[in-house]
């Protein structure tokens, strides 16, 4: 850890220029408290930096929570061993492809399930307890219930250092939290237009307003589509599995964690609205995952509980080359040669997120080394993403 200003802590040992400029403009902001703790994964975000923890009194900003509000991640571990496994894994890809609907904006045609029901029959109460209508953000929120969407979101069946076989996935509050983030992002920047800000999606709004209210009501909302979505999502690979492998499906252990969203946590003697943009909660002994790019490892941890972190810890591995920039520099033969021996979709589609693209994760889990324990380090074996 490296303390970079009086209110900026770092643990991340690969940290670029703009980044902590970024970093440390958020962290000027008046009503940090006690500081803002940026993760191993840092990097360049819309306003906030992602891979950052700001805790806040009496504001949020709400571009610090993200635009993809209660983005993270679902892993379950099966019975099943690598050996207990077809060999062809051509088919659970395919299988998974059809079942979730990939791409983004992409929806189901039907609410056909009887899950998919009980979850979105939760949603809609929940949302007439918030005081809002989904369907005034998103027209098909509903039937995005159960998607994937695309960019760094993925599916994937993955083994662990024993042979033990996982389901992972990650995605997040699709179009219906995008736009919310956005439409709460936009009133900030109303309410502070004449506030004099490091930039203007550094604005907030205050606690005790009505538009503080009504974004935490909706963001919360947001958060809990995200996490159910994952749930949906998972019941369906835990199906297609099942039906390649020719047997029922044991969910030996499961977690479920958002890495995009804001809580009311104690930090330092101060309640605070503590925003983990790109970060886990890592209380000491909570279970979380830390993905790595589509062709290298993703791990299962448990949080040390670490103060000065704020008790957080990366979400993954963090961009080192922008989108643009990734496709520019590689192509679809250094992504085959990345991707041997992972059962993957082989197209140009994908090229932004070749793991060249991304930190190294294990130099990201070395600088976290303080803020999580490893329990078991994941590799894919199939993965499943959308264009």
């Amino acid at each position: 850890m490296e303390q970079l200003t009086p209110t900026l802590m770092s643990w991340a040992s690969i940290l670029e220029d703009d980044t902590r400029e970024q970093a440390e403009s958020t962290a000027r902001m008046p009503f940090i408290h006690p500081h803002v703790a940026l993760m191993p994964d840092a990097h360049l975000g819309l306003g906030a930096t992602v891979g950052s923890v700001i805790p806040t009194l009496g504001a949020i900003i709400p571009a610090a929570v993200g635009v993809d509000i209660g983005c993270g991640m679902i892993a379950v571990r099966t019975q099943y061993a690598v050996g207990d496994l077809p060999e062809d894994r051509r088919p659970v890809r395919e299988a998974i492809e059809r079942a979730i609907p990939l791409n983004a904006g992409a929806a189901n045609r039907t609410v056909s399930r009887e899950h998919t029901e009980v979850r979105l029959a939760r949603l809609r109460e929940l949302a007439e307890a918030a005081g809002f209508d989904p369907g005034t953000y998103a027209r098909r929120w509903d039937l995005q219930l159960g998607t994937l969407g695309s960019g760094n979101h993925f599916i994937e069946v993955t083994a662990d250092e024993t042979g033990g076989v996982w389901l992972f996935l990650h995605s997040g509050s699709r179009g219906v939290g995008n736009r919310i983030a956005q439409k709460h992002i936009g009133v900030a920047r109303e309410v502070c237009a004449d506030v004099d800000l490091p930039h203007r999606d550094l604005a907030y709004l205050t606690e005790g307003t009505d538009d503080f209210d009504a974004y935490i009501r909706e963001m919360r909302w947001a958060q809990t589509y995200a996490l159910l979505n994952r749930e949906e999502m998972m019941d369906r690979v835990v199906r297609q599995f099942g039906e390649w492998v020719g047997g029922d499906v044991e969910r030996v252990e499961e977690i479920n964690c958002h890495h995009n969203y804001t809580e009311r946590e104690h930090h330092y003697g101060r309640d605070v609205w503590l925003s983990r943009k790109g970060a886990i909660n890592a209380e000491a002994g909570r279970p979380g995952l830390i993905p790595g790019s589509m062709g290298t490892a993703s791990y299962v941890v448990v949080g040390t509980g670490d103060p000065v972190s704020l008790r957080s810890a990366p979400h993954g591995a963090g961009r080192e080359y922008s989108r643009t920039r990734a496709r520019r520099t590689f192509n679809a033969d250094d992504l085959r040669a990345a991707m041997v021996g992972i059962e993957y979709r082989d197209t140009d589609a994908f090229i932004d997120e070749i793991p060249a693209a991304y930190k190294d994760i294990d130099q990201v889990m070395s600088d976290a080394a303080e803020l999580v324990e490893v329990r078991h380090v994941l590799r894919q074996l199939v993965n499943v993403k959308g264009d």
